[in-house]
């Protein structure tokens, strides 16, 4: 059996220790090339160790997960589905062009992959009869999948040939493929 390990007085400097950390980590993603950023550059900049990196953030990918901005993911069941994927193009749009460098550093898998969130907005796009007619849920998921990931994002603005919101519109478009 575990026993709970409390930090008291310590508390404070560990949380000060993780925002220096996360502090480095945005000044080096915005300086690097994607794919260049490493744990010891970041460590480097914030003034701790590796291990001290990897013991708060488990690995370069959590250190860049962590950066991530979590938009609000709530999507109410009872809105329409149509508008709900509408809603999430401009949402993940907007966020993205925030902080497309980070973006471009995340692990493929890691930016915005949520295959339960697809699935159960194509379900409720099917159960709206909203889907064109063939159109699996499977199918659904997959082309919401790809309309959500950032390097489909990135292809369209990159730098910023085209705003957040003209780019959500042109994925909307593309969305009108699977839709009724």
């Amino acid at each position: 059996m575990n026993r709970p390990y409390r930090l008291g007085r310590r508390q404070a400097s560990v949380d000060q220790t993780g925002q220096a950390i996360l502090a480095a980590a945005r000044q080096v993603v915005g300086e690097a090339p994607p794919g260049a950023v490493s744990v010891g550059a970041v460590a480097r900049r914030a003034g701790v160790s590796r291990i001290t990196v990897y013991n708060r953030f488990g690995s370069r990918a959590g250190l860049l997960r962590a950066l991530a901005p979590r938009a609000g993911r709530a999507e109410p069941e009872g809105a329409d589905p149509r508008e709900t994927l509408q809603g999430r193009l401009l949402a993940a749009s907007s966020a993205w062009a925030n902080d497309p460098s980070l973006y471009r550093n995340l692990p493929t898998t890691a930016e915005t992959a949520e295959p339960e969130r697809d699935r159960r907005l194509a379900e409720r796009l099917a159960a709206a009869d909203a889907l064109r007619p063939g159109c699996s849920i499977k199918e659904a998921e997959d082309v919401i999948g790809a309309l959500t990931s950032f390097a489909i994002f990135d292809r369209l603005h990159r730098d910023g040939r085209r705003s957040p919101g003209a780019v959500a519109e042109i994925l909307a478009r593309l969305a009108a493929g699977i839709l009724a």
